[in-house]
Formats: structure tokens, sequence, C-alpha cells
């Protein structure tokens, strides 16, 4: 097959797709060394039209597709979806409504982050073409067996929507993925602001000479990082923001005496940029600290609730046939275990009633967990 590389084309197709009420797309995109991604080809289909675009092609307008992907008549099916959400994000075109068929997977109980490959032996009794997963997409030519592999992705993907949104629905579970879809298109997740950089790490200090570090370093990486079109480790590592914070080195010399930097970092250009964000804010912490409460002090979580928790969960789940991990994790857990009224997504919504309050009868002994052969079961407790 030949992709789509001009503009007149992808009108064409896009027209053909405009009536559908969902499309299954797909990316294949590197960002191995740089920190945009590099969008290499899109892939859409639905059950009667398919093609590859290929976005490096010169002067594509991509613009008909984008406005597809902004219809909110479509639905726009993908498959693990945050890293292709992204890259529409950036491009002005969030793909709502989504629907996540990863998602939608452990919501029908097909297991954790069950892959795309497992989802279609399962629900369509097919295998899938592995035969040219490593390409480097960026090069050009692609040959046909690869374009073909690409197409797959998404006319498999076209196939199983259906199936398996119905099942959802039978179930009365079509919900469920609707409230993660909400969270998985909120912008705030996409957020690439070098202000608010320092929101994705976990400051260990709560001074305002550390904060105001922290802040800034966290901003001059993302600043470096995407001016410079290059990963954020290739600049400054995780931990290397919090040893800089701490120390808050503002000359060379202090640089050479951190165990986390590259040597000779102070003296880099790199360095010395820096250094000048760090006297910036250094002169005056508190102007530039982010307010931020120092949590109070917890005991931990007591380890004996914990696991009888982690089995009520696991039970939960196996009778309700939904994958654990989209109910709770263990920080969900060990918040429980300390705070009948935690802050935490297994004490909401669906999750509250699959699992949430029997986790809280658990804790206050109205319920028990019995084995009965092989199969752990809950049992009220008559008082």
């Amino acid at each position: 097959m030949k992709p789509i590389t001009n503009s007149a084309d992808l009108r064409v197709f896009c027209d053909k797709l405009k009536g559908a009420p969902f499309i299954a797309v797909d990316t294949e995109f590197m960002r191995e060394t740089t920190y945009w991604p590099k969008l290499c080809l899109i892939q859409a289909a639905t059950p009667e039209e398919a093609a590859c675009i290929d976005p490096l092609a010169d002067h594509l307008d991509l613009e008909p597709f984008l406005d597809l992907l902004r219809d909110p008549k479509i639905v726009k099916v993908f498959h693990a979806a945050r890293q292709d959400v992204e890259i529409f994000q950036r491009l002005g075109a969030m793909p709502v409504p989504l629907f996540d068929t990863q998602v939608a997977g452990m919501a029908a109980g097909m297991g954790d982050q069950v892959s795309y490959d497992s989802l279609v032996r399962q629900m369509l009794k097919r295998d899938v073409d592995k035969a040219s997963r490593f390409t480097d997409w960026a090069r050009r030519p692609l040959s046909e067996a690869q374009y073909d592999y690409a197409l797959g992705d998404v006319t498999h993907l076209a196939d199983l929507y259906p199936k398996l949104r119905a099942q959802l629905e039978k179930e009365g579970r079509l919900g469920w993925v609707s409230e993660e879809m909400k969270a998985l298109t909120d912008p705030a997740l996409y957020d690439t602001s070098p202000e608010n950089a320092w929101k994705r790490l976990k400051p260990k200090r709560y001074s305002a000479k550390y904060l105001a570090a922290f802040q800034a370093t966290a901003a001059w990486r993302e600043r470096a990082a995407q001016e410079r079109d290059q990963p954020r480790g290739r600049i400054l590592k995780d931990e290397a923001i919090d040893e800089v914070a701490t120390q808050a080195p503002t000359d060379p010399e202090g640089f050479n005496r951190l165990r986390s930097v590259p040597k000779g970092f102070g003296s880099s250009r790199l360095g010395q940029e820096l250094i000048e964000a760090l006297k910036a804010v250094l002169a005056d912490p508190e102007a530039h600290a982010p307010k931020l409460e120092r949590p109070p002090h917890k005991q931990p979580a007591p380890p004996s609730v914990v696991e009888l928790l982690k089995v009520l969960l696991k039970a939960k789940c196996e009778r309700g046939d939904v994958a654990a991990k989209l109910v709770a994790n263990v920080s969900d857990l060990e918040q429980i275990a300390l705070d009948d009224n935690a802050d935490v997504d297994a004490l909401k919504g669906w999750r509250r009633e699959l699992f949430g309050e029997d986790a809280l009868k658990l804790k206050r002994g109205e319920i028990a967990l019995v084995l009965n052969r092989t199969r752990v079961e809950v049992v009220e407790i008559e008082g």
C-alpha cells in the first residue's frame, strides 16, 4: 500500500471519514534522543476505510485530519493512548471523545495493562504480525511490509472497538471507562510549562531556600531540554535536582563538589545558566519558593492491615472480573489503612462501590475473608 503524502489525498480520505461514529487511530513516533516526540506516521481506520498518513512528507497539511480529531461527534479509539494524546494535544487537537482499549480491557477483566497483542488475540482470535515492530519510523522510504504492519494496528482496532464497547455496555461498565477518559484528556496532564516542571518530581524538604532552588532547577532543566530538543535526563538527572536544591551551589566549584552532576558541569554553558538561575531565586527564597505545606507526620500504615486489603482487593477484582491495577494501588491501600476518609480514587465513584466500601467494612470488623477451597470469599459478620 502507499501512504498519503499530499494534502489533496488527505482531504479526500478525511471526507470519507467525516460521518463515521468512530475512528481507530495510532501513531509511530521517535523520541529516544529528543524532548519533543517526532511524529513519523499516523494510521487511521474505520470498518470501511483505512490509510497511513505520512506527516514527514513535504508540504502535507494535517489540518483535515486534526479537524476529525476535534469533532465531538466522532469517538477516537486508541490503545494505550497517553503518548498519542500528548502528540495531538501539542498539535492543537485533543482527541475527544476518547476510548482507550487498554483501559477498557482492564475494566473488562482482561488483565493489568493488557497489551494490544493480547487484546486482539482474546477478542478477535487473531495473531498480530510483529515482524516490523522495531522499525526506525523516521527513515524513508518505508517498505510496503512496514506500512502493512502499521496499518494492521488500526484495522484490528476498528474491529475490536465495537465488540469491547458492547461487552462493557452489557456489564454496565462503560461509565467506568468514561471516567478514566476524562482524566486522560485533561490538558493539565500534558502541561510542559517550565514553571510547573517541579510538580512532576518529589521535593524532599520544605524550607524556602530548598524549594526555591528546587523549582528553579527543575524549570531551568525543562526550558533547556525544550530549547535544545533533548531528553530531560540528558540535561540533568532527576536525582541531581534534589542535590542541587539541597546544596544550592552558586559557583563552578560548588557544582564540582556534587556527586550527581557530570564533571566540569559548573564551568559549562549549561552550568553557567543554572548558576544564574539559582542566584536569582536565592537572593530572596521566600518570594520564589512554591507554596507547599509540609505534610503532617503520619505513622506507617499497619502492614497486617495493608496485607488484608490486598487480599480483599484481589478477591473483589477476581469476582468482579476487573484488573486490580485499575481499582487501587499499594499507596491507595496504605492510605485507606490509616484513614477512612483518605483522598484516593479507590474510595470514589465506581471503585468505592466495587471495593472501597468493603475495604472500610473490613477495617471496622463488619466483614471477614474466608477461604473456600481455593477461593477467598467475603462474608458478613453478624453483630
